[in-house]
């Protein structure tokens, strides 16, 4: 398969702007292309999908790269069949999901992605990128008919990751509990991307970039870290 992903924990961290932290690797991503389609469905409120694509515009055309949003076209399928590349951004995961598949897009953007067309997600965005969106931080606000993904990678992903504060006094389930309930019913590797941490994803290949360690969990074992720029290949085919 020709994958070519760029998986995003987050599009903005502390003191950086909209997807700025992540610039070098977007560029990279997007080498030789003059346009991407945005897909702005993950919004539950409070932005409109106009103002949501009118941001993400705003961020690419400083790197030269045109934005439309799906929404503006009348067949949302044929845009994504002809689109030079494809970011989803972020939001809530169960209305993301809910959309892709209200819009009969799930099935497009697979054939699509794993044919090569360049992917780009951030937060809900990358959650859908994964086997499904089990993992995902995010409230069911809405029913969604299956939690299966794109699955463009056979993994799930869990965005935002945070480590339990050893000085509090909170005594809810830390991530790393959630994950492992998710394991007690689910089989398929967890990857953990802290802020500002990615994966870039090449065919078959893995690799973490950003500053962050990023921590993975197979089911039955403990957790592993791993080190930025690190490979972990071995998640394509984990199960």
């Amino acid at each position: 398969m020709s994958r070519n992903l760029l998986l995003i924990s987050t599009s903005t961290t502390h003191g950086t702007g909209y997807l700025e932290h992540a610039e070098e690797e977007i560029k990279s991503l997007l080498e030789g292309k003059k346009s991407i389609l945005f897909i702005p469905y993950a919004r539950p409120g409070g932005i409109s999908h106009s103002d949501y694509t009118a941001k993400a515009r705003e961020a690419f055309e400083r790197w030269g790269i045109s934005v439309s949003g799906v929404h503006e076209y009348d067949d949302p399928v044929k845009a994504v069949n002809e689109a030079e590349a494809v970011f989803i951004g972020g939001g809530n995961t169960f209305v993301l999901l809910r959309n892709l598949y209200a819009n009969k897009l799930v099935e497009p953007l697979r054939h699509r992605v794993l044919k090569g067309m360049p992917y780009m997600g951030t937060s809900a965005g990358t959650n859908v990128a994964g086997r499904t969106i089990g993992t995902t931080n995010d409230m069911p606000i809405v029913h969604v008919k299956t939690f299966d993904a794109l699955q463009l990678v056979p993994f799930n992903i869990n965005p935002h990751f945070q480590d339990p504060d050893p000085n509090s006094t909170h005594m809810g389930e830390t991530r790393d509990t959630r994950i492992a309930e998710f394991h007690h019913h689910n089989r398929q590797p967890v990857i953990g991307l802290r802020e500002g941490s990615m994966l870039r994803v090449k065919g078959d290949g893995v690799k973490l970039l950003g500053p962050h360690t990023a921590r993975v969990f197979l089911q039955g074992q403990k957790p592993m870290e791993f080190k930025t720029t690190e490979e972990i290949h071995f998640l394509m085919d984990a199960y």
